[in-house]
């Protein structure tokens, strides 16, 4: 692209990278001679004044954090319609690259690397920002090994709550915190899990989580445990693997209470390594301790390698203690009470009284089992039972009344279903006709009727993004593509139903994404040729340049058409001719030339 000025400050160089809400650009500042990278919303954008508050407000937010972790915002401005965050250029290799490449990690570049996340988003979450979408891609390392995180692109600002839609999730689903894929507000602990994600990534080489699609992953982050780490990489010791699964809590109240909790853990961690392997290399370094504080002042906690256990003493030879006066008149004594309780024993068993002792009645008398008469038999216990009725269809209400005239307790479940009305009996757990025994509870399920999810608002975001959004809220998407002058190529018109609407899911939510600024050829091949000159001059955006009168020797199946029938059509381009069909998306402003039949 030709250089571009914005304010007669900042040079704009080459693209380096697109989004789904913007572009970043290579640029250099003029002012102060230095590279920087410069942020640039999608031109349908901009015209959006909620997302250029939104945009305006994030921007100046993180223009307020500095820390060696974060890539620094240095300017936010207008320039005419075009609206920039002027951001320093970070020259290195994205975190996702390095994966690629080189994955699983040695434990301590690891280490070190997650503790240098876990510090920028620190002194991110101190000043109100939350990221929202901590990924590898997001992450930049230069060659000598600094960490930078970037793109706040969808951050979200603690001070900004009324500036943000309801019901969208944002951020990548396979690092994407479980409450945020069920539609929950994100907070400092979703950027956490996010990192435990990607530390689990740099050690194993895989995520922890995968599926056909996107849905699906999210799901799993909702209700799977993840699989042990070690599972894949055996050499990582057991303490790191802790501090990874705890990061990867499901409840956010589960996992390290913010991010410098887990910048800690891991430089502990990296620094116990260090001293053990000085001490014995080799050894895996044990889990940290937890030791009670004592009251009264206390010393800032530091972590020391554990010393090498000592090397245990022979245990002196045995020795035979002083020999102890008046021994043989103890022995006795113990002899003769030990005979006093054994002939206790036998007299209580013997007489029957164990057996009322351990009945509980000590007043009756003792009967002998041989004086049992036979003819004396037990009277039988009378059980009620009840027949189970067939209550599946019924209301919940008349199951309830149908149950307690069989003389059976309800006990009912509610489970969501998309086919059954809500209230009425979906299944029971005992088929109708069994016999049971009476007052026994039955169990059954009730519909609930079929799950309500807010649809994501995804007007304006880029069509896969916004499929992805969609599905991961649990509906299914419909793409119908149509031309328009003011949205780009690929991103949301429109969707329908509309956003923040509480629909059934599983519903169907229609995206209207752009074709550009294009037209539609009309139906004119087939027709004669003055019907089509005609349809061509009121269509705009259409220009009727040519008209091509084919004889026999240059058309084909000359007789199968009639005389002045429109044959075919092309549209110029640098190139030279482009064929065309009735129904073709054409760019505005096409030049178009019709072959049309020759009357003989």
């Amino acid at each position: 692209m030709q250089p571009q000025l914005l304010d007669g400050r900042y040079q704009i160089e080459q693209l380096l990278g697109e989004g789904g809400m913007a572009r970043v650009y290579l640029g250099r500042d003029l002012r102060l001679n230095r590279p920087v990278a410069i942020k640039i919303p999608h031109p349908h954008l901009m015209t959006d004044p909620d997302f250029m508050a939104r945009f305006r407000h994030e921007a100046h937010a993180a223009a307020m954090v500095s820390h060696p972790n974060l890539v620094d915002v240095y300017d936010v401005g207008q320039d005419g319609d075009r609206h920039y965050i002027v951001m320093e250029y970070v020259a290195g290799t994205t975190l996702k690259q390095l994966i690629n490449r080189e994955a699983p990690f040695a434990i301590p570049r690891a280490v070190r690397i997650a503790e240098q996340i876990a510090r920028g988003l620190h002194a991110a979450h101190r000043a109100g920002l939350i990221h929202r979408d901590i990924k590898p891609q997001n992450i930049i390392v230069t060659d000598d090994g600094q960490v930078r995180i970037t793109d706040f692109g969808v951050a979200k600002s603690r001070l900004s709550t009324a500036m943000t839609e309801t019901g969208v999730t944002l951020g990548t689903v396979d690092y994407i915190a479980p409450e945020q894929a069920q539609g929950r507000a994100a907070t400092p602990q979703s950027d956490i899990y996010a990192l435990g994600v990607v530390l689990y990534e740099m050690l194993t080489g895989r995520l922890p989580f995968t599926g056909d699609n996107a849905v699906a992953v999210a799901m799993k982050h909702i209700s799977e445990p993840p699989p042990p780490p070690r599972r894949y990489n055996p050499q990582i010791p057991a303490a790191l693997e802790a501090i990874i699964l705890r990061a990867l809590a499901k409840d956010p109240a589960q996992r390290q209470q913010s991010a410098l909790e887990l910048a800690e853990e891991l430089q502990a961690y990296d620094r116990l390594v260090s001293q053990a392997t000085v001490v014995n290399p080799g050894i895996a370094p044990p889990p940290a301790q937890v030791q009670t504080r004592s009251p009264g002042p206390q010393r800032p906690a530091q972590v020391t390698a554990a010393r090498p256990a000592p090397i245990p003493s022979p245990r002196p030879a045995a020795t035979r203690a002083p020999r102890q006066e008046n021994v043989g008149c103890g022995v006795f004594l113990v002899g003769m009470l030990t005979l006093v309780g054994v002939l206790a024993i036998v007299f209580v068993v013997s007489s029957g009284m164990l057996n009322n002792l351990f009945s509980g009645n000590t007043n009756r008398p003792v009967t002998p089992a041989t004086g049992t008469n036979p003819s004396e038999t037990p009277s039988p216990t009378i059980v009620a039972t009840a027949i189970v009725p067939d209550i599946v269809g019924r209301s919940d209400g008349e199951a309830r009344t149908l149950l307690e005239q069989n003389q059976l307790i309800p006990a009912p479940t509610g489970e969501y279903n998309r086919d059954v009305p809500q209230g009425i009996v979906i299944t029971q757990t005992i088929s109708p006709g069994t016999i049971v025994e009476a007052n026994s509870p039955l169990s059954y399920t009730v519909s609930l009727g079929p799950l309500l999810v807010s649809v994501p608002d995804v007007t304006g975001t880029r069509s896969t993004i916004a499929r992805d959004q969609l599905i991961a809220a649990g509906l299914t998407v419909t793409v119908v593509e149509e031309p328009s002058q003011t949205v780009d190529v690929g991103f949301v018109i429109r969707q329908s139903p509309s956003a923040n609407l509480r629909i059934p899911q599983g519903d169907e939510v229609t995206i209207y994404v752009s074709l550009g600024d294009v037209v539609r050829f009309p139906d004119v091949i087939g027709r004669s040729r003055a019907e089509a000159e005609a349809i061509l001059n009121n269509t705009p955006g259409i220009i009727l340049v040519y008209v091509d009168v084919q004889g026999r020797d240059r058309l084909p199946n000359f007789d199968s058409y009639a005389p002045n029938q429109v044959v075919s059509a092309a549209r110029e381009t640098s190139g030279g001719y482009v064929g065309l069909n009735n129904g073709d998306y054409i760019p505005r402003g096409s030049r178009v030339v019709l072959g049309v039949r020759a009357e003989e």
